[in-house]
């Protein structure tokens, strides 16, 4: 679209933020037939959507908040969302080991009532407390995919090798595994292909109205200035979703955010089976240790208050030591400083709810209309992964009330990009993949897979062997796929490349991902993917 034609055609809804909310409120608006540009100020999913602990879960600590519905609405959210994307999402088995120290935190309401009615338990969870939470967690979301909760007997298992020898019992419980930046990313091409207008690097400078309407100046990555105007405008801005509504849209708001610093780690591969842990510390906290990527290992996360969030959160050194501290608590081989690969850190911008902690602070979702500048503001405040497309239903229920929708909600169990396969259907997609391609290794294929889904062969074309995808960049990226994700994925640089759309940053070499980096800034393709965005 040209600047001419963005200055003068009034858009339905201008969304501000490309994390999971925004991308998930422009597919769902695009799919109801509204007009829709998008703008987010770096790449998409380069703030909080690329930094989560990577789960649809129901959340199984929030039933200590009493927050039965935001529970019930994301455990039946898992099975809807895996169906819709089975390349990006899988279901996965949590390990919880159980010993009489576990702790609440002292302030949830269920330790409050438990000290009050059971003086003697002195903060502990007693055995029965955690199999009454896993039988609401069974049964709340009505399950038809995931298997139930069972109890284990941990000596001479898998699972309780790895463990300190005083862990004797365990109890296993279902949740799913997301690959979170690429749920963004899908979720954007998918608001594209239905004619939504996805703007990346493209900071939002300042939006008045005018006579009812927004007027957005925006500066795009070339540094021009370019002019949209919208009937509506939503505010996705995540950990900056407050400075928006006081500074660039100069709102008259009491809404506030609360920014919480979560941060993980990941170490070499601490244990050889694909379950997960889920920890429960002497302070009342969790942390889960997840397979990750084949051959390591995710440790996350902590609570932290993370007052501004112009400064860009990173996982400190007390974080980094807490996160190997908890977990040597229950591995019999202490983890170490020295066993961390990368680390990352995201931050979670919550409702402020007036809560005593970080930790209390609610997981739910606030939605809310603002009309003091003249024209319709929606400011979105909080959420989680697992509830995203929940939100944006919300979202677009409130939206409906100011824009006439043509279209009722639609996004449950629609298949985003390549995800248009059976939930049990990646080792067929896998073995067929490996078929058409021969010159594939097992690990190759079910990246491309576990990437791309049906997409896989689209991308690999008529490729007879290695060669034919063009330039090897070193762990089995090559010249073919990184034009895909400048062409189609919206990117631009080599960390969206290796960080965000994959994860292959973990086994390349600085010197790869330079050269990466120079060749994506002078391949003609580059010109070609800024003109696709």
């Amino acid at each position: 679209m040209s600047a001419h034609s963005s200055q003068t055609a009034v858009r339905d809804l201008f969304v501000i933020g490309g994390g999971i909310n925004g991308c998930g409120i422009a597919r769902d608006a695009a799919g109801r037939g509204l007009s829709v540009t998008l703008a987010e100020m770096n790449d998409l999913a380069s703030a909080t959507s690329s930094a989560s602990t990577k789960l649809f879960h129901g959340g199984l600590r929030y039933l200590e908040y009493f927050e039965f519905r935001l529970v019930r609405e994301a455990l039946i959210e898992r099975e809807t969302l895996l169906r819709a994307m089975p390349h990006i999402s899988w279901p996965m088995r949590f390990v919880l080991p159980y010993h009489k120290d576990m702790r609440f935190e002292g302030d949830t309401p269920t330790s409050k009532l438990l000290s009050t009615f059971m003086p003697w338990m002195k903060g502990r969870r007693p055995a029965w407390l955690i199999r009454l939470g896993l039988f609401l967690y069974d049964t709340l979301g009505g399950r038809k995919i995931l298997p139930g909760t069972k109890t284990l007997s941990l000596p001479g298992t898998v699972e309780g090798a790895p463990l300190e020898d005083k862990f004797t019992r365990a109890y296993e419980y279902s949740d799913c595994w997301i690959e979170d930046s690429r749920l963004v990313v899908l979720n954007a091409r998918d608001a594209e292909a239905r004619g939504a207008q996805i703007l990346t690097r493209t900071k939002v400078v300042s939006a008045r109205q005018t006579d009812g309407v927004w007027e957005v100046a925006v500066a795009g990555p070339d540094g021009q200035t370019t002019h949209h105007r919208a009937r509506m405008l939503v505010n996705a801005g995540g950990p900056w979703v407050g400075d928006l509504i006081h500074g660039k849209l100069g709102l008259n708001s009491t809404e506030g955010v609360r920014l919480v610093r979560g941060s993980h780690i990941v170490t070499k591969r601490l244990f050889d089976h694909e379950k997960c842990y889920f920890f429960q510390g002497t302070d009342g906290r969790i942390i889960f240790a997840i397979p990750y990527e084949t051959d390591f290992t995710l440790i996350g996360t902590t609570d932290a208050e993370h007052p501004d969030p112009s400064q860009k959160p990173f996982c400190t050194d007390e974080e980094r030591e807490y996160l190997c501290r908890f977990a040597s608590a229950y591995f019999k081989r202490p983890v170490t400083s020295a066993d961390v690969v990368w680390s990352y850190s995201g931050v979670r911008p919550l409702y402020d709810d007036g809560a005593s902690s970080a930790t209390a602070a609610t997981r739910d979702y606030t939605i809310k209309i603002d009309n003091s500048a003249g024209a319709p503001v929606l400011n979105i405040f909080g959420g989680k992964i697992t509830t995203y497309r929940r939100l944006a239903e919300a979202a677009l229920a409130k939206i409906g009330t100011v824009l006439p929708l043509k279209k009722e909600a639609w996004t449950a169990g629609v298949p985003l990009p390549g995800g248009d396969f059976a939930v049990d259907g990646v080792a067929d997609l896998t073995a067929s993949l490996m078929a058409r391609y021969p010159f594939l290794t097992d690990a190759w294929a079910q990246r491309m897979i576990r990437a791309y889904g049906t997409e896989a062969a689209v991308l690999l074309g008529d490729a007879r062997q290695r060669d034919d995808l063009g330039k090897n960049f070193g762990a089995t990226l090559t010249g073919a796929e990184v034009i895909w994700l400048m062409t189609r994925e919206y990117a631009q640089r080599a960390e969206d490349v290796v960080w965000r759309r994959s994860k292959l940053g973990l086994r390349m070499t600085l010197e790869e991902i330079a050269a990466l980096d120079e060749w994506m800034q002078s391949a003609p393709q580059a010109k070609a993917a800024d003109g696709a965005g």
